[in-house]
């Protein structure tokens, strides 16, 4: 089994979580309520805690013939990896296990794809070509 961990993008995660501070700070002064103000502080933090999560915990696994895609406990996918007919780069924002900006593409099917952020795209790329000479690795 090779284990491919997430490249993570850390202005990404920066950004999710100011986000979900900025929210929560203008809710904390938008009500004198403290019981209001502790929701949104325990809100903040277990969705900032459940997001560094996420982003740490992604990775692809290799494993027979199999690439087994898991990003926390909400994203576990099993993919043949004699069914991926190409790679490419991809610059989608769609929400998929990817903890990073820098994104691949694997087409798997006529309208099937799934995108991902390996931290080593290179090896991650070769691998699955050892396993799948056919694939269209139009990266290189």
């Amino acid at each position: 089994m090779k284990v491919y961990k997430s490249k993570i993008s850390y202005g990404l995660l920066s950004g999710i979580l100011f986000l979900l501070f900025a929210i929560s700070i203008l809710e904390i002064f938008s009500t004198e309520s403290i019981k209001s103000i502790l929701m949104s502080i325990v809100i903040l933090v277990l969705t900032a805690i459940f997001m560094i999560h996420l982003f740490f915990s992604t990775k692809y696994m290799i494993v027979d013939d199999i690439l087994k895609i898991r990003s926390g406990f909400i994203y576990k996918k099993n993919l043949e990896i004699k069914k991926i007919l190409s790679i490419s780069k991809s610059s989608t924002l769609i929400s998929s296990p990817a903890a990073s900006f820098d994104r691949i593409e694997l087409k798997y099917g006529t309208f099937s794809s799934v995108v991902i952020s390996p931290k080593d795209k290179i090896s991650f790329i070769k691998e699955l070509m050892k396993i799948n000479p056919n694939i269209n690795n139009q990266i290189k």
